[in-house]
């Protein structure tokens, strides 16, 4: 984002009503507007030409900005802060104990708010995604031509783990495809060797096995789009041990069922590590107040409990790893969530 569309952003802000109020310091930006409720405030930093604030020191002047106010007589102060930054991970530090913050990704043209953050400030939310998204699409053809190509070939940093995921997975089975049964043979889930031979190993390695085209092509597609979603909001490393947990979840609640209903057989897929992804997604959507981008609690529910009755009502399903997969991803993304909140709690 160059100073150009800096200057767009504040004709946003002017054109919306609010007033600019006058700084010293180029990097921090104040606009007001009087409502019925109050005053609302816009507090703008630029965190891209190497600056750097401390988490008390932004605490500190959002103080400044309400005090500002307060001694003018006003008693109803809202701030809202939108930190400018390419690197959102620098950003996300000083603002994530604060639920008024919203992060501007000034490389990707997008508005991130993270699950501890208010979901709209009076409106604002949708006029900053439309904002930016003009934004992206004035950017060239050739920029976002770049983009659409890196997404297509997995450079996108912010789920690059799951394209890698979705790459192992093709090409395991590619391989399958040259070997035969070998793999199959010696990584499919299969009790009486797991229980009998010890080999605990294909726990891990059943689930980067696919039977035919379409077994793998129902979970890989699914796994692309709502792991990616997932990955953004969670980070890479909790993701992977999301995926691999819900997998042996999976796993382990069908050698569970298998015995108990004494009936063993073999089987292999992604479904537990993708059903998890899935519970996943519906704890963030939740979290985010029940709407997180263009989905709705009711819409994640609903494409998980149908997934899980397509499931029941089909021959040959290992229904007991995709039920232990989504309760696992459901459960890991509750306490990702928790050590977060946590882990600022510790720091403050």
């Amino acid at each position: 984002m160059d100073i150009l569309t800096l200057e767009r952003l504040e004709t946003l802000f002017l054109d919306c009503g609010y007033n600019k109020i006058p700084s010293n310091l180029p990097e921090f930006n104040f606009y007001s507007r009087r409502e019925m409720q109050g005053i609302n405030v816009l507090y703008v930093i630029d965190y891209r030409q190497g600056l750097y604030i401390s988490k008390d020191q932004y605490a500190h002047m959002k103080e400044k900005i309400s005090d500002f106010f307060h001694d003018r007589g006003e008693r109803e102060i809202h701030v809202m802060t939108l930190v400018l930054c390419a690197d959102t991970e620098k950003a996300r530090k000083i603002c994530e104990s604060d639920s008024f913050c919203w992060i501007i990704d000034t490389q990707a043209y997008r508005l991130i708010i993270h699950e501890t953050q208010t979901a709209d400030f009076y409106g604002w939310k949708e006029l900053l995604e439309e904002h930016l998204f003009s934004l992206m699409k004035r950017s060239g053809e050739r920029t976002e031509a770049g983009r659409k190509w890196k997404t297509l070939w997995g450079l996108d940093e912010s789920h690059r783990a799951n394209q890698i995921l979705v790459a192992v997975n093709v090409i395991v089975f590619l391989i399958c495809t040259f070997t035969g049964e070998l793999l199959y043979n010696n990584g499919a889930l299969s009790v009486p060797w797991i229980l009998q031979g010890g080999q605990y190993y294909r726990l891990f390695t059943s689930m980067f096995l696919h039977w035919n085209v379409e077994h793998l092509f129902s979970n890989m597609i699914v796994l692309y789009y709502v792991g990616t979603i997932v990955e953004r909001e969670i980070g890479t490393l909790p993701y992977i041990a999301l995926y691999l947990l819900s997998g042996l979840a999976g796993n382990i609640f069908s050698v569970g069922y298998e015995m108990f209903i004494n009936l063993y057989g073999s089987s292999a897929g992604a479904s537990g590590a993708v059903f998890g992804v899935e519970g996943a997604l519906l704890f963030l959507v939740m979290a985010h107040r029940g709407k997180l981008e263009s989905m709705t609690a009711g819409r994640v529910a609903f494409a998980v409990a149908f997934s899980l009755y397509c499931g029941f009502t089909s021959a040959g399903i290992n229904n007991a790893a995709h039920v232990g997969g989504v309760l696992m991803g459901f459960t890991a993304a509750a306490v990702i969530a928790f050590c977060k909140k946590m882990g600022n709690f510790f720091k403050h």
